[in-house]
This record gives C-alpha cells, sequence and structure tokens, in this order.
C-alpha cells in the first residue's frame, strides 16, 4: 500500500520546516510519502523544500505546479497521487498531531471509509485573540470539533475541510469528473474560494463514505489578516458571490438582471446588522456577514446576465 500525504503551499516558506517535520514524525503501519506542491512562490520556498528533501525521514516529492490558484494545485495534487492508495491533505499553515496519519488511514483500511476528516484546532499562540472572536466564528477560520466519538457524516450539517482530510484514491482513479472546481478558486494569498466545501458537496452527491475521526487533528495557526472584522465580511461576500453566480437556478422575473427578493433579502439583512450594530448588540458581526453575504449573492446573479 502507498500512502501520500500532501500539501500546497504558497510563500510560506518559513513554515515549512516544522510542517514536515512534523508530517514526518507521524507513526503509520504503512509507508508514505510527502508530497510538495509548490504553487509558483516568490520566496524561498523551494530553497528551503531542497534542503528537507535530503533530511531523513519519509520521503519528500517536491512538484511545481505553474497554474496559479488553490484549484490548480489541489488537482495537480491529486494528478499526483493516482499511483497512491491513500492521499491525505494538510494546509502549510498547520502542524498535525500525533496519531493524525495512522487514524486516517485506519479510517479507510479498516472502517471502509471512502473519505475521512477531523478535528482542526485554531492555534493563537502566536496571536492574540480578539474579544469579539466567539466560538460561534471559529469554524470560519476552518475549526472542527464535533466531539470524541467517530461517526458517518450523512449531510451537510456536519462537513470536513482539506485542512484534515483523507481520500481513497479510487475515487478519482475511477471518476477523472471528480475534481476540485475551477469556478471555486482562490489565487495567493486571497480570500474565499470554496473548492473543499464543493468537494465535500461532490462526495454527498455520490453517496460516498465519510467518516468523522476525532484522532486526525491538526493545529491551524491563523495569521493575523484573518483576526479582523473585515476578513470575516469579505469572506461572506466573496461566498456570496459564487452562491448567486453558479448555485442559485435562474428566475424568470427580474428587475435590473436581478429577482426582487434577492434585493429585499439583502435590504432586510443590512437594516437588521445596522441596528444591531447602532445598539451595540451581540451578534452584530454575524449578522453583518449575512448582509454581504445578500450582497455578494445578488451582485453575482446579475453577473451571469
Amino acid at each position: 500500500m502507498k500512502v501520500t500525504y500532501a500539501f500546497c503551499t504558497y510563500n510560506r516558506a518559513e513554515r515549512l520546516q516544522n510542517l514536515v517535520a512534523a508530517m514526518r514524525a507521524q507513526a503509520c503501519v504503512e509507508p508514505f510519502e510527502i508530497l510538495a506542491v509548490n504553487n509558483n512562490s516568490t520566496d524561498s520556498t523551494l530553497e528551503v523544500l531542497a534542503r528537507l528533501t535530503d533530511m531523513p525521514g519519509a520521503p519528500l516529492r517536491v512538484v511545481t505546479e505553474p497554474v496559479q490558484g488553490i484549484v490548480a494545485a489541489r488537482n495537480r495534487a491529486v494528478a499526483e497521487s493516482l499511483d497512491s492508495d491513500i492521499m491525505l491533505f494538510i494546509d502549510d499553515d498547520e502542524l498535525p498531531m500525533p496519531g493524525t496519519l495512522a487514524a486516517a488511514v485506519d479510517a479507510i483500511v479498516n472502517e471502509g471509509a471512502d473519505c475521512a476528516g477531523g478535528r482542526v484546532a485554531v492555534d493563537f499562540s502566536a496571536q492574540t485573540r480578539p474579544k469579539w472572536l466567539g466560538d460561534e466564528l471559529l469554524g470560519f477560520l476552518a475549526a472542527i470539533d464535533y466531539g470524541r466519538r467517530p461517526f458517518w457524516i450523512e449531510d451537510s450539517s456536519t462537513p470536513v475541510w482539506t485542512a484534515n482530510i483523507a481520500y481513497d484514491v479510487r475515487l478519482f482513479r475511477d471518476d477523472p469528473g471528480l475534481r476540485f472546481d475551477k469556478r471555486y478558486d482562490r489565487h495567493g494569498n486571497a480570500v474565499g474560494g470554496g473548492e473543499d466545501a464543493m468537494m465535500f458537496r461532490a462526495l454527498l452527491e455520490r453517496k460516498a463514505r465519510i467518516r468523522y475521526r476525532p484522532d486526525m487533528a491538526v493545529c491551524h495557526a491563523v495569521e493575523s489578516g484573518r483576526l479582523k472584522r473585515s476578513y470575516f465580511l469579505r469572506l461572506h461576500y466573496r461566498a456570496g458571490l459564487r452562491h448567486g453566480r453558479y448555485q442559485l437556478p435562474s428566475y424568470p422575473r427580474s428587475v435590473l438582471g436581478v429577482p426582487p427578493f434577492l434585493a429585499s433579502q439583502f435590504l432586510r439583512q443590512t437594516a437588521k446588522a445596522l441596528a444591531m450594530q447602532l445598539a451595540g448588540r451581540s451578534g452584530a458581526l454575524r449578522q453583518g456577514m449575512n448582509a454581504t453575504h445578500a450582497l455578494g449573492t445578488l451582485i453575482g446573479y446579475r453577473s451571469r446576465q
């Protein structure tokens, strides 16, 4: 059996030594390789990876994906792993906890999962957590914790993300159309994307067996730019754009290219957000996120005309 533990990276050379060391420290009953997909980094990423390639431990294979964007990088990782049995993804701003790789392999080999995902903890050790950042918002920083018991994921209420996920590679070998969706791309340090959410949805539609394994766990180091209210607002605006452009059906009635209900929805959400903000009520940021999502949905739908 061959296992590939993959990450895509862009201009995070300073994190790579600790990441690769933590990946190599994973215990696994099966031999595994580490795959680094460099997405045109302009810092010293390639030099660092070249040095890490010569260090002991699991072999590190490095490829460069010339098409910019997270979707191209992830699909390159899939293509490079088609001769493997299992492929895992981790992000380049994370570190795997002990036992993560072994739990992923166990879920697929012994439990018969097509896909397995686990916990993602947000690491604030290098940043000060803002007082306004409540636990209910951590999911928008990729945090996942569905408890300490494994279970089968049956619907979209408990998603798992590419921050910490494993696939039986037969999914991709047997279905060449199953790839990360280019419409939900993200370039460089841009906000948004959603390619992993669309992959999760595609797996649900295909009735794939998806397993939650709490013993698969990674620690996510959040950059300071994501600990601002504006980040959450921009994230939801971008999500709304894609929702309106690609997911909504075409409605027969429209005014200036927009269904009236989308306009009224945006106005209602915005009015409520402003009222909560002026009153200093808790939840004002979350309501503002609803409003920016509604705006993005409106603009995204109109862009289809």
